[in-house]
C-alpha cells in the first residue's frame, strides 16, 4: 500500500496518549489501533478532523504517500 499512516509519530511529537485521543474522537482504542497500523479501508472526514483538532495538526501530517517500487527495479 502506498499510503502510510503517521499517527504514532504525531502522538509522540505531541506527547499524547492513544487512550486520550480515542476518548476525544469518540472511537474505541482498538479502532484507533487499527487506524494507526493502516489496517482500515477508510476514515471519515469527521474522524480525521477530530484527530487533527486533538493533535493540532493538518491531515497531511498524519498521512504520507510513498510510491510503490516499479516492477523490475529491484524490489521484486
Amino acid at each position: 500500500m502506498a499510503i502510510i499512516v503517521r499517527l504514532d509519530v504525531m502522538l509522540a511529537l505531541r506527547k499524547a496518549r492513544s487512550r486520550d485521543l480515542a476518548r476525544f474522537v469518540g472511537i474505541t482504542e482498538s479502532n484507533l489501533s487499527l487506524l494507526k497500523s493502516g489496517h482500515v479501508r477508510g476514515v471519515r472526514f469527521e474522524t480525521l478532523g477530530k484527530i487533527c483538532e486533538f493533535l493540532q495538526c493538518q491531515p497531511g501530517d498524519l498521512l504520507a504517500w510513498v510510491p510503490d517500487d516499479e516492477p523490475g527495479k529491484g524490489g521484486d
